[in-house]
């Protein structure tokens, strides 16, 4: 896949954007149950969304982070990257961080980043997630 080319002087080295259908994700959790989660969510992911009263618009806000994160890198989910990956925690005050593994670290200064900006929102049926790959 070839990526949109970043303007010379921006410290943006890379953009990934996402959207899910909720019910996705509830289906596939409903017909794959934990098998479904533990492939594609970190066990503090799981955690946090599972304390919602309906877990189901939390795990697609992080769906579509890993997403985002993927095509920001230009790799898509493979070898190079996979789901668990790229975790969604959360920063002091309360907002959505990206913590990549050692491989995730390694893919994001191959293209000359040093940071990963997230944001998430969703609604009942709907789930989105940009990610801004930056060079601080």
């Amino acid at each position: 896949m070839k990526m949109p080319e970043i303007p010379p002087g921006t410290n943006v080295v890379g953009v990934g954007i996402d959207q899910i259908e909720v019910s996705r994700i509830r289906d596939s959790f409903a017909k794959h149950g934990n098998h479904f989660l533990k492939k594609i969510f970190s066990e503090k992911e799981q955690s946090y969304c599972q304390d919602k009263a309906d877990p189901a618009p939390c795990l697609a806000a992080r769906f579509a982070a890993k997403e985002a994160v993927s095509k920001a890198l230009g790799t898509g989910f493979g070898a190079e990257f996979g789901w668990l990956d790229a975790e969604i925690i959360h920063g002091d005050a309360g907002e959505p961080v990206i913590r990549l593994n050692e491989k995730a670290k390694r893919l994001l200064e191959s293209k000359g980043g040093s940071r990963a900006l997230v944001s998430l929102t969703h609604l009942e049926s709907v789930a989105s997630s940009i990610v801004v790959l930056i060079n601080e």
